[in-house]
């Protein structure tokens, strides 16, 4: 089966949906480790809750420490993919050397638009909000050295409504970023989807 690493910073939305997804037998993976670089993160929690291996790994003092140990217990828990959900820092050269095509981050909107540094959360669907949008979305990226910068795989549209608030707006879309995952994760179990991508 395939073993999937997750690096969150908070919740950890696409990790908990994929694990529901393996519980309920909607998908066959093991969810082999959560790492977080938030000691506190509801993700650690979420992790522990479920017996699923997890570690804190602090970013400071030293990144390029930080990288080297999450490319070892990454390696050490032998992980297939990884996929990053709501991490909010870059993967370091080690990580991504190693694991290059088979680390996937998440986006919570149509990429390359409303992407890069500091786009995160709700910050995003503010900016979509703001731009007066009627469509966002959902994208799975592969992971590079840059912000939401690797090759799009995977997307899925969300129709705004002209009454929605930017708390519609992430509800909506976290729901199309839950689904767009479990599929894409699919896909790859399946083999539809070759590693590394």
């Amino acid at each position: 089966m395939l073993r999937i690493a997750f690096v969150a910073s908070n919740n950890g939305s696409s990790f908990r949906a994929i694990s529901q997804a393996i519980h309920r037998g909607d998908l066959k993976a093991v969810a082999c480790l959560v790492v977080s670089d938030r000691p506190t993160s509801a993700a650690l929690k979420y992790a522990q809750e479920e017996a699923i291996p997890s570690i804190y790994i602090p970013t400071q003092p030293c990144e390029d420490t930080a990288d080297e140990a999450l490319r070892w217990e990454l390696q050490n828990a032998e992980a297939e993919l990884i996929v990053l959900s709501g991490y909010l820092r870059k993967l370091g050269p080690r990580t991504l050397t190693t694991f290059e095509g088979r680390i996937l981050n998440v986006h919570p909107a149509l990429l390359p638009r409303f992407g890069g540094k500091g786009m995160y959360g709700r910050k995003v669907h503010q900016a979509v909000f703001d731009a007066g949008e009627s469509v966002t979305g959902a994208t799975i990226h592969l992971v590079d050295s840059e912000y939401d910068h690797g090759r799009a795989i995977a997307s899925r549209l969300v129709d705004i409504d002209p009454s929605d608030a930017v708390e519609d707006i992430e509800r909506k879309v976290m729901k199309a970023e839950c689904d767009l995952i479990i599929e894409t994760v699919r896909r790859v179990s399946c083999g539809d989807l070759k590693l590394p991508l």
